[in-house]
């Protein structure tokens, strides 16, 4: 048999695993709206216990264990999970408290913008230099963040912290993503988080009370699901990850802020106002211009890949 089928076969399952991923991130705001009364503190600090719990279970049941306590042993990999943890324990936070909040455009928002903030990072971080389409693309956003503060009269910054945590995360991930297989990286970095958690709940329950358990079974299960809807994305993206090509699974991301997007303007009936819609098409006009780019730079290492004839 020969490897082009197998590899399009893989190919196939990739884009569903992509798919799957970027659907389920879509729709969190959604599935966190189901948890009131509960506070985005008490939410995310469940979510990062529940989440540990899933993720012994996983490693349970693989046999995983002798491979994270490996992870353990190395500090580099230890300190760096650390660091991958504190920045998706902010970038929870803050997504909770804008889904709660009436905020869920503007989370959208962060993530349209994450892939230039990603090539920023770039730049700064690995002293990479841009292509022409891609110094237009992240003025084009500069632009659009400045439109949208002017027009919306207030700084977006529930966007801006969600795409500089999560882009500094994915950064973090993608320097160790050889050595660090993605259960185990969440294990390490909810387990550098469950005390932070642990502190969380007691002062939420101290200050304002916790629904944990006094709002029925349902709640009580949904509650408890946060862990299993935390995963589960992480997995299918680490699963579609191995078998994309960056190409593709760049373009299959933008699925995540349409849905969120689609949810907060027609579902919840956020504001719109006219200076956000300007932002927002500059910021998807800077998108455009960022996939062009990278579909062409995709063709040209193709074709200098092509044996000469």
């Amino acid at each position: 048999m020969s490897a082009e089928p197998t590899r399009r076969r893989g190919g196939g399952t990739g884009l569903v695993f992509a798919i799957g991923a970027y659907v389920l991130w879509g729709f969190l705001p959604g599935f966190f709206l189901l948890l009131e009364p509960a506070s985005a503190w008490e939410i995310v600090a469940f979510r990062v216990l529940m989440s540990l719990v899933f993720c012994a279970v996983l490693l349970t049941v693989t046999r995983g264990w002798r491979g994270l306590f490996g992870l353990s042993r190395q500090p580099r990999v230890l300190f760096t999970m650390a660091l991958a943890g504190a920045l998706i324990y902010v970038n929870w936070q803050v997504f909770v408290i804008a889904a709660l909040t009436g905020h869920v455009v503007e989370g959208s928002l962060g993530y349209f913008i994450n892939p230039v903030i990603t090539v920023a990072l770039g730049v700064v971080l690995l002293r990479e230099r841009l292509r022409p389409l891609q110094w237009i693309a992240v003025g084009v956003s500069v632009v659009a963040i400045l439109v949208i503060a002017i027009g919306y009269g207030a700084f977006p910054w529930i966007a801006l912290t969600l795409a500089l945590s999560f882009g500094f995360y994915g950064f973090i991930k993608k320097r160790v993503g050889a050595q660090v297989d993605a259960v185990s990286g969440l294990t390490l970095e909810t387990a550098w988080l469950a005390p932070v958690a642990v502190v969380q709940l007691a002062v939420t329950g101290a200050v304002v009370g916790l629904s944990f358990g006094s709002l029925g079974p349902v709640h009580l299960a949904l509650m408890i699901a946060t862990g299993v809807v935390t995963a589960v994305p992480l997995l299918l993206f680490a699963a579609a990850a191995r078998r994309l090509p960056l190409v593709a699974l760049g373009l299959t991301q933008y699925l995540t802020p349409v849905l969120q997007f689609l949810t907060g303007v027609f579902l919840l009936h956020e504001p719109m106002p006219t200076g956000r819609w300007i932002g927002f098409c500059l910021v998807w006009l800077a998108l455009v211009l960022l996939t062009i780019d990278m579909i062409r730079a995709a063709r040209a290492g193709r074709r200098a890949s092509l044996p000469v004839a």
